[in-house]
């Protein structure tokens, strides 16, 4: 679907054109062409393509989509792939793809899979129409800018998940629940990092060395996305050490509580088994125990086993065992 399609000269709006019309404004060195598409077909992207001579494999990317996050230079156009992730109402995580060119004189986003649309960028850059002048370099930063800013409040969120799990750790029976816990939230960090990680590698070719040429009057620019990329890679990395932690706490936790079963039931066995050997001994039953024939030898043995039982009892109590 395109969404829109508009020509900058001098940052300022000049026009909205129809895709016929993408041709004629090309051919004036002053001014760009910013085009928005979402979902695009198949024949939509082959009619970029042939408007602003896309190199075959970068379309291919675009087409397929399911990319790494990458920054691909074709001669004077630079191909970014970047990853989407929002919640879904499920709290699961939603990943979808903006893949943009950027050339001399044109810029084409293609928004896929994903709910968040971009307008926002697209009124920002108006509204500074000194930084949407240099040209498309500055139109692909503000998208990066964008895609990269709504990483915060997803890594937020699950910093706000692991406080939460961590709270229960301690709580008897929890344990295997907060492990289950423990690796949902982990799956849904790694997700994000197969965001955040291979963009801030690709990101880095926009700011070290020899950068394109389309690029090159945004530099600094893309250094702060850089910056922002890197403070959620320690982040995420972090994150990843608590949850680590947090398994292996929830796992002696959980041998903590078997151990102190193990201690009770020991406890209990041991108590059992020594009324046990008493009424095993008068229950053997021989000629000659003179205690068979006591008038009081059966109220006798009862009393035994109880108080037997019960200095057992209090001193597995008295050690904590029961």
């Amino acid at each position: 679907m395109l969404i829109n399609c508009v020509v900058y000269q001098g940052g300022r709006r000049l026009a909205d054109i129809q895709p016929a019309e993408i041709s004629d404004y090309l051919r004036d060195e002053r001014s760009f062409v910013w085009v928005a598409l979402r979902d695009a077909t198949d024949a939509e992207l082959a009619r970029m393509q042939e408007e602003f001579g896309l190199h075959d494999l970068a379309i291919e990317d675009a087409k397929h989509g399911h990319q790494r996050p990458k920054v691909d230079e074709y001669e004077s156009t630079v191909f970014a792939a970047m990853h989407t992730v929002e919640f879904t109402p499920t709290d699961d995580l939603r990943v979808g793809e903006v893949a943009v060119f950027a050339g001399p004189n044109f810029v084409l986003s293609i928004r896929s899979h994903s709910q968040h649309a971009l307008i926002a960028v697209r009124e920002r850059a108006e509204r500074e129409p000194h930084l949407l002048k240099t040209g498309p370099g500055y139109v692909l930063y503000a998208i990066m800018d964008e895609v990269v800013d709504r990483y915060f409040p997803v890594i937020d969120a699950l910093e706000g998940e692991l406080e939460a799990i961590e709270g229960h750790i301690f709580e008897v029976g929890s344990a295997r629940e907060n492990v289950k816990r423990l690796y949902g939230l982990k799956q849904r960090i790694t997700t994000v990092k197969h965001a955040v990680g291979p963009l801030l590698d690709a990101c880095g070719k926009l700011v070290r060395g020899r950068v394109p040429a389309v690029c090159e009057g945004s530099r600094e620019y893309f250094r702060d996305v850089y910056d922002h990329l890197e403070r959620m890679q320690a982040a995420l990395e972090s994150l990843r050490d608590t949850i680590g932690t947090a398994i292996q706490v929830n796992l002696s936790m959980a041998t903590i509580e078997e151990s102190e079963t193990t201690k009770r039931l020991a406890a209990w066995a041991g108590i059992f088994a020594v009324a046990t050997a008493f009424a095993g001994i008068w229950g053997m039953n021989f000629e000659h125990m003179p205690e068979l024939k006591w008038r009081w030898g059966y109220p006798i043995a009862l009393a035994s086993i109880a108080a037997t039982c019960s200095v057992l009892y209090w001193r597995f109590r008295r050690a904590g065992w029961l």
